[in-house]
């Protein structure tokens, strides 16, 4: 939030990374103080609103708060409160140096005594590699795991030990890329960050020794994309900076379509309302070039609706509910349902935006739907989007449908 003091950002993103609401955040403060302090604290409603005053740097919290929030964040007052803004962004370049640090993880055997592989292998692997894909929008990350990183290991394995020629060892790094990239998705998905971590950096390796920048920018987007999500936003700018980059200014349409789309969401993750708007607007300028042309298969659910969810899902991250309702209802009444694990997480991003718009009634609707079609999905997205959907209800307990709901998903969890 470039808008608001550097301490005040840091108490709202402190809060948010935890997924507390503000009147979580005010119990969490009352309970860090000793018994003498906790009686000359305000009500829960009115702390409720100090926080909400705070975060937004209208007031600077005055003794015994700042106190009461080192504790709650395990962090020194010198450190929370500070008035300094956090460092610049690293340099795109600078940032691919780090990713490659470890120099390259595909070193190959130097006496090479495997069979010797042709272009038909490298057509075979593509479309196990896209068949993965496919299974992904239908199963969610424990599901897929195995058979995920088994396809990568055999690839891997193959460049290792293989024979081939220059143009078939190009094709074997590509296709070590897209197995890294969909098995990074899924490990994430599963729950597994890090080590969807260090098989996206293998990925980027092998996209990078092979000339592809379509496919680094992916890889190195898809990273992005789990920082953003449960690491440093401001890290997330970066590796999302880092894949635009790396595509550069004549990588495909929707390729730069979706570098665009993930610098968007790294952006309402960091609170930066304006660069978000203005990624949303470049990613449809960059989709709107895309005429039927040849782009690469791992592009292919890169399309306006996918486009449209993500601005629907800026607009909740940044607490914008009358922008994400009508977009999110719109796109949820044709989206395909056998794909259960996204639409319940599309699910989750409506009854937040409810909730935000005071129909709390509204988000329970929602919240329902999400929860029935999460239940049998094996995804930790889902889990982490279920504790955020009820968090985000927590402060209408008092209405009988959500007190209801919680009720129930008490009793059945």
């Amino acid at each position: 939030m470039s808008d608001v003091p550097a301490w005040a950002a840091r108490l709202r993103a402190g809060r948010r990374d935890r997924l507390w609401s503000q009147r979580e955040m005010a119990k969490r403060l009352a309970d860090a103080a000793d018994e003498h302090t906790r009686t000359r604290l305000p009500e829960r409603d009115s702390m409720t609103r100090m926080i909400k005053y705070w975060e937004s740097g209208k007031h600077r919290p005055k003794d015994p708060y700042p106190v009461l929030y080192c504790r709650v964040f395990g962090m020194d007052e010198d450190e929370l409160f500070s008035d300094e803004v956090a460092s610049p962004r690293r340099p795109p370049a600078d940032v691919l140096k780090q990713l490659l640090r470890k120099g390259n993880p595909l070193v190959q055997n130097g006496n090479r005594r495997g069979r010797r592989i042709g272009t038909e292998t490298l057509t075979d692997l593509s479309a196990r590699v896209h068949g993965l894909r496919l299974a992904d929008d239908v199963l969610a990350g424990r599901d897929l795991i195995q058979p995920a990183f088994r396809e990568l290991q055999a690839a891997v394995r193959m460049y290792r030990q293989s024979v081939y020629t220059e143009d078939v060892s190009r094709g074997l790094l590509v296709a070590i890329g897209e197995f890294a990239q969909i098995a990074g998705w899924v490990a994430s998905d599963a729950g597994h960050l890090g080590q969807a971590a260090e098989t996206y950096r293998l990925g980027i390796s092998a996209a990078h020794n092979a000339g592809d920048a379509n496919l680094s920018a992916n890889l190195i987007g898809s990273l992005a994309y789990q920082v953003a999500n449960s690491g440093d936003p401001s890290e997330g700018v970066a590796l999302a900076h880092t894949a635009l980059d790396a595509a550069g200014p004549h990588a495909s349409p929707r390729a730069r379509a979706l570098c665009w789309d993930r610098l968007a969401w790294a952006y309402a993750r960091a609170g930066e309302a304006q660069a978000t708007m203005r990624a949303l607007a470049e990613a449809d300028e960059a989709l709107a070039g895309h005429n039927e042309e040849a782009e690469p298969e791992y592009l292919y659910w890169v399309d306006d609706g996918e486009l449209q969810i993500m601005k629907a899902r800026a607009y909740t991250e940044l607490r914008r509910p009358l922008r994400a309702v009508p977009i999110l209802t719109d796109v949820l009444g044709r989206y395909d349902a056998t794909h259960t694990r996204e639409l319940a997480l599309y699910l989750s991003w409506l009854a937040v935006a409810l909730a935000d718009a005071n129909e709390p009634e509204e988000a329970v609707l929602a919240a329902r739907r999400m929860l029935g079609l999460s239940a049998e999905v094996a995804s930790d997205r889902t889990a982490h989007r279920t504790r955020v959907v009820l968090n985000r209800l927590e402060p209408y307990r008092d209405v009988p449908q959500v007190r209801e709901l919680m009720t129930d998903y008490r009793r059945h969890a």
